[in-house]
């Protein structure tokens, strides 16, 4: 196949630019007449579906984040042309920082890290414990690699009940409950889409327990934030370690707060010297696949909505 002409937005972009022709794509402006885009900007919507506009035509689309639900909510996602997503790119970096939440909050990090003196002997080893993991992708994979040294019992919670690599059980969405029930440290590292909205809500966390600590490395909507802060003052659950919050950023005075049950980061589990390289790498391959006439890495689904 001819190579890709690619137009590079809203805004020119070295690396892009730069992972375009190491994949063997020409970089055009838009007014030449691009087969192809490389959309940089995930909160500019409106900008992408203006440059739609003037190439209708084009067959590849590479959008630059994991999570496409802007597009999606703005019905941009068609099935005429090839839409890709940076799913599955980001998952190391991803995984990695739920880890590191979860040891946080299991050993207690946030009342050490602000103590003034000795403290109370406690915590909790992650080693030989039950992990459930909402959600199957890039980032379950990686993290149940992660995982492999400390011995878990992983259930991944996913649409289907196909197996995954390192999990002991597969169950689908709606056996989530269950699966919560037992759970040392539950993950949420799914898609949102409408159905997923507010999956973790009063009666999941009811269902997770008293011990069990809740990492959030997807997207905030996932989580029902009224019940949480409920679900924290009752004890209901061992605690929240959010990398993602409803609203977001989180205001400042939100109950969520200055807790020691609770660690918020505020959405860094992959800055942007993490993204850049992995995003570029995401980039020239999907040019080099495009060339070939092979399938593209991380299609997003149109119906699906992810």
């Amino acid at each position: 196949m001819p190579a890709p002409r690619v137009a590079v937005g809203p805004y020119p972009s070295d690396f892009a630019v730069d992972a375009v022709r190491a994949g063997g794509g020409e970089v055009v402006d838009l007014t030449d007449g691009p087969d192809s885009l490389v959309w940089l900007d995930p909160g500019d919507v409106d900008g992408l579906a203006a440059w739609l506009g003037e190439v209708p035509a084009a067959r590849w689309v590479q959008l630059p984040f994991a999570g496409v639900e802007r597009v999606a909510d703005a019905g941009l996602l068609d099935t005429d042309r090839v839409w890709t997503c940076a799913k599955g790119a980001y998952a190391e970096p991803v995984a990695e920082h739920a880890l590191a939440l979860a040891l946080a909050g299991l050993r207690h990090l946030p009342v050490r890290v602000a103590a003034r003196s000795w403290g109370i002997p406690a915590g909790t080893s992650l080693y030989d414990q039950d992990v459930t993991i909402v959600g199957g992708g890039g980032i379950a994979t990686s993290l149940l690699e992660q995982l492999a040294p400390f011995r878990v019992r992983a259930t991944v919670v996913r649409r289907s009940a196909d197996p995954v690599p390192g999990a002991a059980h597969v169950v689908p969405v709606d056996g989530l409950r269950d699966a919560l029930s037992g759970a040392l440290v539950v993950v949420l590292a799914l898609a949102l889409t409408p159905e997923t909205t507010g999956i973790i809500g009063q009666p999941e966390l009811e269902a997770m327990g008293e011990s069990s600590w809740l990492v959030n490395v997807a997207r905030g909507r996932h989580v029902d934030t009224t019940a949480l802060v409920r679900a924290l003052d009752a004890g209901a659950v061992g605690g929240a370690a959010l990398d993602v919050t409803d609203p977001e950023p989180l205001p400042d005075g939100h109950p969520l707060w200055g807790r020691a049950n609770c660690i918020i980061t505020p959405h860094t589990a992959d800055t942007i010297e993490m993204v850049v390289p992995l995003l570029a790498a995401r980039i020239r391959t999907n040019v080099e696949r495009l060339t070939a006439g092979e399938p593209l890495v991380g299609q997003v689904d149109p119906v699906a909505g992810y």
